[in-house]
């Protein structure tokens, strides 16, 4: 008698939790490195934005009266509390252009300028972080020293609100020239999906191209160690970054840029769904 009392209560908390979500809560988890972050100052064109587009905040933003955990309306910055102008920013004003009115989109940025993508990985960041510089670090510990736990932790936050449906990354300047990388980004991707209990098939990867060559990118010539992702995640999509505006340094985007490597993603991303922009299935 117990076992079965037990069992419709666990049923009963379960169903609970299930109708609690909303299906048409569509949420997108973001991480990498810098151009991820968002190192372009935003604009005032760029604080004007549909609140069915939100960020659920991974650190404590008093000055912008944000609390981790908490949704907000995605105004950026959509990372840290003094970060840039991101393509998550224009990847979620596309989606809700170009998606029916009913459904909502949500982002979560956890990204380390400078970063290796080895602070990714579960079993091993803890030695990457032993070598990381005092800048970076400061950066890595308002994450609680933890980035992809950090995000696995807000990701089961949103998972009461919404529903997963893809993952963006943008990453790979520091580890220009690391065949290994693609298998690095699976490991990743992997262990989100086991700590997540997602779909591989339903769940999936846009990564972004770094600077071009065209625009004179330091490391374009990583993008053909990222166009090879694919080739190891199936689910996985390149997102071109020909022709988005670079700035002097030669590794990141002008707010231009990000604009346009934003919509391109989000564009990816909605023909995945099932749609294109104006709204056609």
């Amino acid at each position: 008698m117990k076992i079965k009392l037990f069992a419709i209560v666990g049923l009963l908390l379960f169903s609970m939790n299930a109708f609690s979500q909303d299906p048409n809560f569509y949420i997108f988890l973001c991480f990498g490195q810098s151009n991820m972050e968002g190192h372009a100052k935003f604009e005032p064109q760029d604080t004007t934005v549909d609140s069915r587009f939100q960020v659920l905040e991974a650190v404590d933003c008093p000055k912008l009266e944000r609390e981790m955990g908490h949704w907000y309306t995605a105004v950026p910055p959509l990372c840290r509390c003094n970060t840039g102008l991101t393509p998550a920013d224009y990847f979620g004003r596309t989606l809700v252009a170009n998606l029916p009115k009913n459904i909502k989109v949500g982002v979560i940025n956890v990204a380390v300028g400078g970063c290796k993508i080895e602070l990714f990985e579960k079993d091993h960041y803890k030695a990457y972080i032993k070598t990381a510089p005092d800048w970076m670090i400061n950066m890595i510990n308002q994450y609680d020293g933890n980035p992809y736990g950090r995000l696995v932790e807000m990701a089961k936050i949103a998972q009461k609100s919404g529903v997963i449906k893809g993952i963006l990354l943008h990453q790979g300047e520091s580890n220009t020239g690391d065949k290994e990388w693609p298998d690095k980004v699976k490991g990743i991707y992997d262990n989100l999906i086991n700590d997540l209990n997602l779909n591989p098939k339903s769940v999936p990867l846009l990564a972004g191209e770094l600077v071009s060559k065209g625009e004179g990118g330091a490391c374009a010539s990583m993008n053909a160690i990222i166009d090879k992702l694919p080739e190891t995640i199936p689910n996985s999509y390149i997102i071109s970054s020909e022709g988005c505006p670079g700035i002097s340094d030669h590794l990141h985007f002008t707010a231009e840029g990000y604009r346009i490597l934003g919509k391109r993603y989000g564009e990816k991303m909605l023909s995945i769904l099932g749609y294109n922009v104006n709204n056609k299935k």
